[in-house]
Parts: structure tokens; C-alpha cells; sequence
């Protein structure tokens, strides 16, 4: 018997909706190719086993920290111009160390460094930077005032019903637009990083304490640093007895290590505790859940989607990804819904929010304005599923995260916007105008129309002259 013959309507419908994507502005097409870089295309990993590759030790041993590291794993691809840039950045720019473990490493275009969207945030050069406004002027190291809402060491409670545990101060990799860089990561020519106080027992007796005693606070984001960087034991029993406060029942447990060290999540030792954290998150009916964060389709590799898939065979809620828009990596509606479409069709990741990235020293280069976030939020609409359409938020310092067009008014002259909220954080308690008042946000200065730019020189100058 031969093949069956399609019928005209059917050829006709495949002939239309062929037609209909190709005039979309996004051309989505299934890709079944879902296959791990190969790392020994690269110098450096030319004679790495995949017992190796697979071995998370390995990979923690193996991380690149120093452009002496980087060489010797690109070599010739690592050109004299872009090393040189990169050495400049780390003496007179960077405010996080080089840390980026071989996962990492492996998902760069080793033939176009200077361009590749994982190095250009991963391992930045000079030349990346805005070399006239590299900060703006309102730029803080905890721009978003978490240390200020320490409701013990480590611990903020800026939500009414929400709370951000940072167990520690490391991670596994350093990204360069790290909103954390006050506190995680080694120092650098830059920046001297705060420190913890107590020891790290400590520090987790009074979280948990608090939490105990708080009854309004129902939702823990588990973070840092990077809870890959906890060891399984530590972060099981630090979870198993958050699992035992009744009044907790959302646990999100927070790592890039998700994207940058699978390896660690596939680790039997890992896997074990995790198990057991989820088998009591759903005794308890507990939503336990991991956010990751990933800003790029290259970093979705199979590595990645075999650990998410574990989790979820656990009893994880969710696997989601809190990305953040950077320019010349993702600000684009074809980098994000690639992206998304990724994690989605292979990824085992629910695309949840992208943040704009924050307003921290050095960062001028990466931000994007608010006018367009919000013109990317509306240019992804409408290709991926509701429920795996991302938000794009602003967190707004004193306020906290605002879908971008949110706003109550914006100077788009000045690159101002003005943001309200509904409720008080916990430095603002007896604020009687907490409620009332216009929070302001900073667009970067380069993107603003000259009279823009000239309003902000003039401040220079004014701060300038206030200093002296």
C-alpha cells in the first residue's frame, strides 16, 4: 500500500500556515537539535573525558579565574586585543572577580569572543563599558537597599509577605552584573566586599528564628550567593526546618549554578538531599520550587535540562528562569523569545521574569530605559504560552519589582520614571509617606536625547562643585 495522499484542504491549510509564520516578526520553527557543545573544540578541554566534564569537582577545580585560565583554554581564539581589554576591565572596572567554571565556558563562540553574549556579561572587556557615563550618578552598591532591610544578618524582609534569605556570600561563577556585588564574591580593585559578621550557624538560627516568630511572612527566596555553593547537608537541614514552620509555604531556592554548574545538581549527594526536600515540601503541601538564571539560549544545554527535569520529578513546583536584560546580549524580542522557546521546547525551564539590570556601579553599558523594557514586553507578546510569557520588571529601589508599565509618570527627556507602591518595608514602618510618595528610577544617560544628556552633565558639575 503507498503513502496516503494529503487532502487539498490540508494541503492548502499547511501552505497558509507556512505563509502566516513566515510574515510574523518572529519566525518560530521547532528545532529537535538539543545536543551539548562539544568541549573539546576548545585547546584547553581537548583531552577532558566526559566522566570528567560530568564531574562537578571537576568543573569546581577547573574554573577559569584569571586570564591566564582563559588562555590556556582558548588559546590562539583568545586574541592579544581582547585579552588585554578583558586585564584593563579587571584593574579599572570590574566589580566582580573572574570565576567561570568550564559548563560556562564551553557555551561561548570561541571564534567571535569580543562579541559572544555569555562573555560580554561573564568576562567583560574595558571597551564593553560606556566610556563617558560607565556609573550613573545614582548608582549604589546595594542599589536596591537590601542590606538596609536586614531584618537579621542576611535576612530581608522588604515584602509584606515575602522574605530573602542570603545564606552566604559566594557562588560557583561571578557574573559582572551581579546586583549583589556589595556583598558576594571576593574583592576586586573596586570594590572591598562587606562581610558577614556572624558565622554562617549563626546567621541561619536567627533566620529561621524570625521566620518562626513573623506570621505574616508565608514566602522564603533561598539565595546568596548561590545555594549551589551551600553543601547539600547544610542547605537540606537549613530547608527541612523552614519546612517545619506552618506559616511557610513558598520556598524558592535561587541559583545561576543551575545553568552554570548542572553538574552539581546531577551529583548524587546533591540529588539525595534535594529528593528528600521535596518528598517533605509535598508531605507538607509546601511549594517548593528553583529559579535560576539564565540570559542567553546558548547557556540552555542539555546539562541544564537534565538536572531541571530531576528536580521536577521530584515534586519541584517549578523550575523557573528570572533572567535579566542586558544590552548586546539579550534586548532584543528574537535573543529573549530564542531564549524562551529554548527552556520551553528543551529546557525544562519556566521562563518567569527578565529584570532590568540594576543600577549598580559600572553598569551603565548593560541597562537598558524603561522605555524599552517596555517596548520588548510588548514585542514578545502573543508567540509563547501565557503561563511561559515572561514579565519584564523594574525593581525599583525602596519600592521592589513593577512590570514596566506600571509607572505613574516618566521624563523621558531627563530618563526619569516615577514609580508608587502599595505597602511599606521594613525600614518604613512609621513613614507616613511611604505610600504616598514618587520613587525615582534612572534610565542610562547615553540613551537619552541630548538635552537629556545635557541635563545630567550640568548635575555632574553641581555634584562636583558640592564635593569640593
Amino acid at each position: 500500500m503507498g503513502p496516503v495522499s494529503q487532502s487539498p484542504k490540508a494541503e492548502a491549510a499547511k501552505t497558509v500556515g507556512s505563509a502566516v509564520n513566515q510574515k510574523q516578526p518572529y519566525k518560530y520553527s521547532y528545532n529537535p537539535d538539543f545536543v551539548e557543545p562539544d568541549w573539546k573544540r576548545l585547546p584547553g578541554y581537548a583531552n577532558v573525558s566526559q566522566k570528567d566534564w560530568e564531574d562537578a569537582m571537576w568543573q569546581r577545580r577547573n574554573s577559569v579565574k584569571d586570564l591566564a585560565g582563559l588562555k590556556a583554554v582558548f588559546g590562539s581564539y583568545l586574541t592579544d586585543a581582547v585579552a588585554l581589554d578583558i586585564l584593563r576591565d579587571q584593574k579599572d572596572r570590574a566589580t566582580m572577580s573572574m570565576l567561570v567554571p568550564p559548563q560556562m565556558i564551553n557555551t561561548m563562540n570561541e571564534k567571535d569572543l569580543a562579541n559572544d553574549p555569555i562573555r560580554r556579561y561573564m568576562v567583560p572587556m574595558f571597551s564593553d563599558r560606556d566610556p563617558v557615563w560607565p556609573s550613573h550618578p545614582h548608582s549604589a552598591r546595594d542599589s536596591l537597599h537590601e542590606a538596609d532591610m536586614w531584618v537579621a544578618e542576611g535576612l530581608t524582609h522588604r515584602y509584606p509577605t515575602k522574605v530573602l534569605a542570603e545564606l552566604l556570600s559566594t557562588c560557583p561563577q561571578y557574573c559582572g552584573h551581579c546586583t549583589r556585588m556589595d556583598l558576594v564574591g571576593q574583592s576586586v580593585p573596586q570594590v572591598t566586599k562587606r562581610k558577614f559578621e556572624a558565622q554562617q550557624p549563626e546567621r541561619h538560627a536567627k533566620i529561621l528564628e524570625y521566620l518562626k516568630t513573623t506570621r505574616s511572612v508565608r514566602d522564603i527566596v533561598v539565595s546568596g550567593g548561590d545555594i549551589a555553593n551551600v553543601p547539600p547537608q547544610v542547605l537540606e537541614s537549613f530547608i527541612l526546618q523552614v519546612l517545619d514552620i506552618d506559616n511557610i509555604r513558598d520556598i524558592r531556592l535561587a541559583s545561576k549554578g543551575m545553568a552554570g554548574l548542572p553538574q552539581h545538581f546531577l551529583a548524587d549527594k546533591t540529588m539525595e538531599a534535594f529528593d528528600r526536600m521535596a518528598k517533605k515540601a509535598v508531605q507538607r503541601g509546601v511549594n517548593l520550587a528553583l529559579h535560576t538564571h539564565i540570559n542567553h539560549a546558548q547557556s540552555v544545554t542539555p546539562l541544564v535540562a537534565k538536572a531541571a527535569r530531576k528536580l521536577l520529578d521530584m515534586g519541584f513546583r517549578d523550575v523557573r528562569n528570572q533572567g535579566v536584560l542586558m544590552r548586546n546580549i539579550n534586548n532584543s524580542a528574537q535573543a529573549l523569545l530564542d531564549l524562551c522557546f529554548r527552556m520551553q521546547d528543551h529546557g525544562n525551564i519556566l521562563p518567569y521574569y527578565f529584570y532590568m539590570c540594576d543600577m549598580i556601579p559600572n553598569s551603565e553599558h548593560w541597562r537598558i530605559s524603561v522605555a524599552e523594557a517596555q517596548e520588548l514586553q510588548h514585542d514578545i507578546m502573543g508567540y509563547l504560552p501565557g503561563f511561559a510569557t515572561p514579565r519584564i520588571v523594574c525593581d525599583v529601589p525602596f519600592v521592589g519589582k513593577r512590570w514596566v508599565h506600571q509607572l505613574h509618570s516618566y521624563d523621558k527627556v531627563k530618563g526619569i520614571s516615577y514609580w508608587t507602591k502599595n505597602y511599606r518595608t521594613s525600614i518604613e514602618l512609621d513613614s507616613a509617606d511611604a505610600l504616598s510618595r514618587l520613587y525615582e528610577y534612572y534610565d542610562p544617560i547615553d540613551t537619552l536625547p541630548p538635552e537629556g544628556q545635557d541635563f545630567w552633565k550640568r548635575e555632574a558639575v553641581k555634584a562636583q562643585h558640592r564635593a569640593s
